[in-house]
């Protein structure tokens, strides 16, 4: 089975995180904390900033890694990395996404994410954010 590595950023503002809906391919519709693939030769944490830079047109500072997600999808594995992170400036684009909120974390589990995206919210409900 086809391996995917990718990344996740949980972008907290103000006691909300920033998540992020499909707007293309298999997903759409989903909703996901934003982020995407490692390419070849680049760290999780720099391939973190050019993912949210190319789709959100924003800069970020990774904080913290918080955790791996092992998931299998009917085509493929997806391993990915999960990282607090902060905007270091509050300009965000959506280039990629056709919709995009702040939430509180509590309310995280009302909202139809992906299924790997899913694994990750069980971990922020224990955490003082």
């Amino acid at each position: 089975m086809k391996i995917v590595n990718v990344v996740a950023a949980i972008i907290v503002k103000n006691d909300l995180i920033f998540i992020t809906q499909r707007g293309y391919g298999e997903f759409k519709d989903g909703w996901e904390f934003p982020g995407g693939k490692i390419e070849e030769n680049e760290t999780p944490e720099n391939a973190l900033k050019r993912e949210i830079k190319e789709e959100l047109n924003a800069d970020i500072e990774v904080d913290n890694f918080l955790m791996d997600i092992d998931y299998d999808y009917p085509n493929f594995h997806l391993h990915m990395k999960v990282y607090f992170c902060h905007l270091l400036k509050p300009h965000i684009e959506l280039l990629e996404h056709e919709n995009a909120l702040w939430v509180k974390k509590e309310d995280l589990k009302n909202i139809n994410f992906l299924p790997a995206d899913k694994l990750i919210i069980k971990n922020i409900l224990n955490l003082k954010i």
